[in-house]
């Protein structure tokens, strides 16, 4: 195993990632320790100082690492993440990824904050930054062209098709919502990307809502907030991903209230992304939900088994590779939640389509994805789906068996049904046998009945992905 294996995908992350994402999540991990199983396949045990950022950094980045080490390592390597012992974390930290990046040029980036946590500590260093990380910061490879069209984007990007062709006029603000990875952030780079096409010198900005932060921190600090009004207030585009990520931040939310305005006021148009919509976001002022929710909100959902097809076989034909058809339902069948679980379980087969030189199968993808099937195999059962949504709903477990038809009982013991039809591989008479002996015909009904459902209302397609994902771990 070389010892350089994780400086070289450490470096390749700061090339792909955006640099205020990287150095928030990516440079504070210690270095990933790596050794054999037995077999041909090497473990790359990465600790992580705590539960939210191990969650964040499983949900977000862990495909993506594996990949890059399975690509850099010429074999395959299966990453485990884990929490660091408090102890450890700080000595561990100093061999990590500061280390290694301090041989490598990426801009140091000062963590995001809330500005009342930073009200007495001494101003930071003004840092340059170089002249790339001046301008629109938009990555020019996702386009509309590139950004596969589905049932579960249809009217998102119908909307984004409009405000590119005609920004300002109408659908403003765009709010855009939806889970982790389903294509939301390619979206909005997409807009921008053609607004500039169109108009070379027009004034666009992406950034993460964290970016934002930051600079309300680091302007708070100076008492410059002329300097910020002046990055934000003059653009004629503003795309912002995860607004959800200002909750609790009152400076933050004042400050990105007063640019909201401001960019309304002269027709400059502003497209955000966020896990909920507007109503359904915790701790943000009222007064900045009732702006998000007037122009036009509209979500993005799950891509059905179809587009999930599509999306792997154009993802294959752009790393050059041709993906079969039936290799391609296999593989849509077996990953659900979302765009960037498929580009994860793509990347997996096409290594080791490389590392064994194959061809591209079903059994083949089916080794290459052994982990990811087991998983899932292990660990959703209908008994934990049960489980899951009574305490989402707040019923007991035991309504789920009994003879109760109370819409408050009956409304979730149907998103049950649906979930088991959809997660796991029982049949109709199975699954209407553990929900208390009913009859295959009603679970046939529940599960058309929540289909249908899920495709007009919102917020239960909202509901049911929290489920997924909660059920996928």
């Amino acid at each position: 195993m070389t010892p350089d294996l994780w400086q070289q995908v450490c470096e390749r992350l700061a090339q792909q990632l955006p640099e205020h994402q990287f150095n928030t999540w990516i440079r504070p991990l210690p270095a990933a320790e790596l050794q054999g199983d037995g077999n041909d396949t090497i473990v790359a045990s990465l600790r992580v100082p705590n539960r939210f950022k191990l969650d964040w950094i499983r949900a977000q980045y862990a495909g993506h690492i594996e990949s890059l080490f399975s690509e850099l390592a010429h074999k395959p390597v299966r990453l485990e993440l884990s929490l660091a012992a408090p102890r450890t974390a700080a000595l561990r930290q100093a061999n990590g990824v500061d280390h290694v990046l301090s041989r490598i040029n990426v801009p140091l980036h000062v963590p995001a904050a809330d500005a009342t946590e930073l009200r007495e500590r001494p101003a930071a260093p003004v840092l340059v930054a170089p002249p790339s990380a001046t301008r629109h910061k938009l990555n020019p490879a996702l386009t509309f062209d590139t950004l596969v069209a589905g049932r579960a984007n249809q009217m998102a990007r119908t909307a984004a098709l409009h405000v590119a062709g005609a920004p300002g006029q109408t659908y403003n603000p765009l709010f855009i919502y939806g889970g982790v990875g389903l294509g939301k952030t390619h979206l909005v780079h997409a807009v921008g990307n053609a607004l500039l096409k169109d108009k070379p010198d027009a004034r666009v900005l992406y950034l993460h809502a964290e970016q934002f932060i930051s600079d309300v921190v680091k302007n708070y600090q100076r008492k410059t907030f002329d300097e910020l009004k002046a990055k934000y207030h003059n653009l004629d585009l503003l795309l912002i991903d995860d607004v959800q990520f200002f909750a609790g931040k009152e400076r933050t939310q004042e400050e990105f209230f007063n640019a909201f305005e401001a960019l309304l006021a002269k027709n400059a148009h502003i497209i955000m992304t966020s896990d909920t919509y507007p109503k359904g976001l915790a701790d943000i002022d009222e007064r900045l939900t009732s702006r998000f929710d007037a122009g036009l909100t509209v979500a993005i959902e799950p891509p059905e088994l179809e587009m999930r097809v599509a999306i792997l076989i154009r993802k294959a034909e752009a790393e050059g590779a041709a993906m079969p058809e039936e290799v391609a339902f296999f593989v849509a069948k077996n990953v659900r939640a979302n765009v960037r679980e498929l580009e994860g379980a793509l990347r997996k087969v096409l290594a080791y389509s490389r590392f064994s030189q194959k061809e591209i199968s079903i059994g083949l993808a089916r080794e290459a994805l052994k982990d990811l099937l087991s998983i899932q195999n292990r660990q959703i059962s209908v008994e934990n789906i049960q489980k899951t949504v009574a305490d989402f709903y707040k019923i007991r477990t035991a309504d789920m068996y009994s003879k109760k038809r109370p819409a408050s009982i009956a409304r979730p013991r149907q998103i049950a049904m649906y979930l088991a039809k959809e997660l796991t591989q029982k049949s109709l008479p199975e699954i209407g046998e553990l929900f208390g002996g009913r009859d295959h015909t009603t679970v046939l009904h529940a599960v058309r009945k929540i289909s249908a459902e899920r495709g007009k209302n919102s917020e239960l397609n909202q509901q049911l992905h929290v489920l997924e994902q909660t059920l996928k771990g």
